[in-house]
């Protein structure tokens, strides 16, 4: 079979991420039941080597899940909060506050400690919370907050959860895979991801790497979600070797071929070539005059907030439609009293294609300078 060439878009949205064709093509493969012991075999891969990228393998399981990242946080808080405790929410973007709607849907007892979005949360506030609630069991926050690009010390509050006898889960679904993770050094009882970010795999495949005491001790605590409860699916699997429900049988396989590409490459190689790509792109807002929203030492380098420029005719759709023309997508930001757009260092990426991204930038921006001066 010919295999057609394949055209190669460069995505600095915040996932799914850019691809290899190996990758791609790894889901072109025969048609299987996923019940077939063969698939098993596949799966069990797939969740030991999961679990090796943050370097777990004698402490914690993986549990896999067909769905988008946010069916970790859905599952994570639904399943591993004890009857009559409450969980800590540190909040300071976007995607922790996902995990408080989880919260007020699943009416599970919660604090919605809410900091400023453009810095790193205050470790100080979250021990003081804990000090004057000691019915707090689970502590959640987002590592990476993926809305603004700051990262958050999960090392410390993880610390700070444990000393206060409450377990510590936090959302890695933008940083895991991307940012070298020792998930026990870190105190990170549960975290969480998804194929399409770090291992550069496709959408549809997320999972939960949890501490295997919290998964056995969950057994006991209420179920509130059928399909989401992360006890029941790590039992089903651990028990047959299969996932409760239908698994994404393609996904599965590109995930497997993007594990090994993700070995090959190695942890710190990977994380040096997203900060190379991080230095092109700063390098290249200071030339053309844009300004970053988050303070640089705040910032991941995997997610570059950039406000909006005061310029004549400029708007956020031209400027993305230009863009996406010529094989780059970029993507709003999501910052509540800023406006800006985000430009991501996630996937399979190196410094010519941001190189190449930045020319089209200022050709777009030559463009308006054009129009304004034929105006004038």
């Amino acid at each position: 079979m010919q295999i057609p060439e394949i055209k190669r878009n460069i995505l600095l949205n915040p996932g799914p991420a850019t691809t290899t064709d190996t990758v791609k093509l790894a889901q072109v493969v025969p048609d299987i039941c996923p019940r077939e012991r063969e698939f098993g075999n596949l799966m069990r891969s797939i969740s030991f080597d999961l679990v090796r990228i943050v370097h777990g393998e004698d402490t914690h399981e993986a549990v896999l899940f067909c769905g988008s990242g946010t069916i970790c946080i859905d599952a994570a808080l639904s399943s591993f909060l004890p009857e009559g405790k409450k969980a800590l929410i540190v909040n300071n973007g976007a995607y922790s506050s996902r995990a408080v709607d989880v919260c007020k849907y699943y009416g599970l007892d919660h604090i919605n400690l809410s900091m400023p979005v453009d810095r790193p949360v205050d470790l100080a506030l979250v021990e003081k919370t804990l000090d004057e609630n000691p019915d707090i069991a689970l502590v959640y926050t987002t590592h990476h907050e993926t809305g603004t690009g700051v990262l958050n010390p999960i090392k410390a509050i993880g610390e700070v959860a444990h000393k206060h006898g409450a377990i510590f889960v936090t959302d890695t679904t933008s940083s895991y895979a991307m940012i070298p993770i020792d998930i026990n050094e870190m105190n990170i009882d549960v975290c969480m991801a998804s194929a399409q970010k770090g291992i550069q795999g496709m959408t549809g495949l997320s999972f939960i790497i949890a501490r295997s005491e919290v998964l056995e001790q969950s057994a006991n605590y209420p179920k509130r979600s059928y399909y989401c409860n992360v006890y029941r699916q790590w039992e089903f699997f651990k028990r047959t070797g299969e996932m409760h429900f239908t698994p994404p049988v393609q996904v599965a396989y590109a995930a497997r071929v993007a594990l090994d590409e993700y070995f090959k490459e190695g942890e710190q190689a990977k994380w040096e070539r997203h900060q190379a790509l991080a230095r092109v792109l700063h390098e290249g807002l200071i030339h053309l005059g844009l300004v970053e929203v988050i303070a640089p030492e705040y910032q991941s380098q995997l997610v570059i907030s950039v406000a909006y420029p005061d310029i004549p005719g400029w708007s956020f759709e031209s400027m993305h439609d230009y863009c996406y023309e010529r094989g780059f997508t970029i993507y709003p930001g999501k910052i509540s009293n800023t406006e800006s757009f985000r430009l991501c260092t996630l996937g399979a990426l190196v410094p010519q294609d941001m190189r190449a991204f930045l020319l089209v930038l200022e050709s777009y921006f030559d463009g308006l300078n054009d129009c304004k001066e034929t105006a004038e």
